[in-house]
Protein backbone atom coordinates (compact mmCIF):
# COMPACT_ATOMS: atom_id res chain seq x y z
CA UNK A 1 0.00 0.00 0.00
CA UNK A 2 0.97 3.66 -0.83
CA UNK A 3 1.77 6.00 2.12
CA UNK A 4 -0.13 9.09 0.63
CA UNK A 5 0.56 12.72 2.26
CA UNK A 6 -2.61 14.86 3.40
CA UNK A 7 -2.44 18.33 3.56
CA UNK A 8 -5.82 21.11 4.65
CA UNK A 9 -6.19 24.14 2.72
CA UNK A 10 -4.73 26.26 5.81
CA UNK A 11 -1.16 24.27 5.49
CA UNK A 12 -1.89 24.31 1.31
CA UNK A 13 -2.20 28.19 1.51
CA UNK A 14 0.74 28.67 3.53
CA UNK A 15 3.38 26.43 1.54
CA UNK A 16 1.88 28.13 -1.80
CA UNK A 17 2.51 31.73 -0.38
CA UNK A 18 6.28 30.55 0.89
CA UNK A 19 6.87 27.98 -2.55
CA UNK A 20 6.32 28.37 -6.49
CA UNK A 21 7.28 25.16 -7.16
CA UNK A 22 4.54 23.68 -6.14
CA UNK A 23 2.06 21.78 -8.93
CA UNK A 24 -1.68 22.20 -7.89
CA UNK A 25 -4.37 19.99 -9.91
CA UNK A 26 -7.21 20.23 -9.56
CA UNK A 27 -9.53 16.78 -10.68
CA UNK A 28 -13.23 18.08 -10.10
CA UNK A 29 -15.46 18.59 -12.90
CA UNK A 30 -15.97 21.05 -15.46
CA UNK A 31 -19.07 22.60 -13.71
CA UNK A 32 -17.64 22.19 -10.13
CA UNK A 33 -14.19 23.92 -11.56
CA UNK A 34 -16.68 26.89 -13.17
CA UNK A 35 -17.69 28.23 -9.66
CA UNK A 36 -13.75 28.88 -8.36
CA UNK A 37 -10.22 27.38 -8.74
CA UNK A 38 -6.79 27.67 -6.47
CA UNK A 39 -5.20 29.90 -8.65
CA UNK A 40 -2.30 28.80 -10.58
CA UNK A 41 -4.31 24.88 -10.68
CA UNK A 42 -3.92 23.29 -13.34
CA UNK A 43 -7.90 21.41 -14.36
CA UNK A 44 -7.37 17.60 -15.43
CA UNK A 45 -11.09 15.84 -14.71
CA UNK A 46 -10.06 12.64 -12.57
CA UNK A 47 -11.15 10.52 -15.85
CA UNK A 48 -8.35 12.12 -17.57
CA UNK A 49 -5.48 11.26 -15.56
CA UNK A 50 -4.38 8.49 -17.18
CA UNK A 51 -3.86 9.99 -20.18
CA UNK A 52 -2.32 12.90 -19.28
CA UNK A 53 0.34 11.94 -17.09
CA UNK A 54 2.88 12.75 -18.78
CA UNK A 55 1.99 16.42 -18.98
CA UNK A 56 2.86 16.40 -15.31
CA UNK A 57 5.87 17.23 -13.58
CA UNK A 58 7.42 14.37 -11.20
CA UNK A 59 10.34 16.71 -10.40
CA UNK A 60 7.74 19.00 -7.85
CA UNK A 61 6.03 18.35 -5.37
CA UNK A 62 1.88 17.96 -6.75
CA UNK A 63 -1.10 18.75 -4.74
CA UNK A 64 -3.74 17.20 -6.07
CA UNK A 65 -7.20 18.49 -5.47
CA UNK A 66 -11.16 17.62 -5.64
CA UNK A 67 -14.43 18.79 -3.70
CA UNK A 68 -14.10 16.92 -0.35
CA UNK A 69 -11.08 14.83 -0.82
CA UNK A 70 -11.67 11.62 -2.08
CA UNK A 71 -11.04 11.72 -5.58
CA UNK A 72 -8.29 13.79 -5.20
CA UNK A 73 -6.95 10.40 -3.49
CA UNK A 74 -7.84 8.30 -6.18
CA UNK A 75 -5.56 10.24 -8.42
CA UNK A 76 -2.77 10.56 -5.63
CA UNK A 77 -2.71 6.71 -5.36
CA UNK A 78 -2.78 6.20 -9.17
CA UNK A 79 0.32 8.71 -9.53
CA UNK A 80 2.18 6.85 -6.67
CA UNK A 81 1.42 3.51 -8.42
CA UNK A 82 3.00 5.34 -11.81
CA UNK A 83 6.09 6.35 -9.89
CA UNK A 84 5.26 10.24 -8.86
CA UNK A 85 7.03 10.05 -5.48
CA UNK A 86 6.08 13.84 -4.64
CA UNK A 87 2.35 13.82 -4.26
CA UNK A 88 -0.16 15.15 -1.66
CA UNK A 89 -3.75 15.21 -0.95
CA UNK A 90 -6.06 18.06 -0.48
CA UNK A 91 -7.64 16.32 2.69
CA UNK A 92 -10.43 18.84 2.79
CA UNK A 93 -10.57 19.65 -0.97
CA UNK A 94 -12.53 22.90 -2.30
CA UNK A 95 -14.73 22.78 0.76
CA UNK A 96 -12.14 23.44 3.30
CA UNK A 97 -9.99 25.91 0.96
CA UNK A 98 -10.36 29.10 2.35
CA UNK A 99 -7.54 31.17 0.12
CA UNK A 100 -8.62 33.41 -3.05
CA UNK A 101 -10.07 31.55 -5.68
CA UNK A 102 -9.78 32.10 -9.65
CA UNK A 103 -13.07 31.57 -11.94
Amino acid sequence: MYNINEINGEELESKLSQNNTIYVVDVREDDEVAQGMIPGAVHIPLQKIPESIDQLPEDRELVIVCRIGMRSMNACLFLKQHGFEHVSNLSDGMLGWTGEIVI
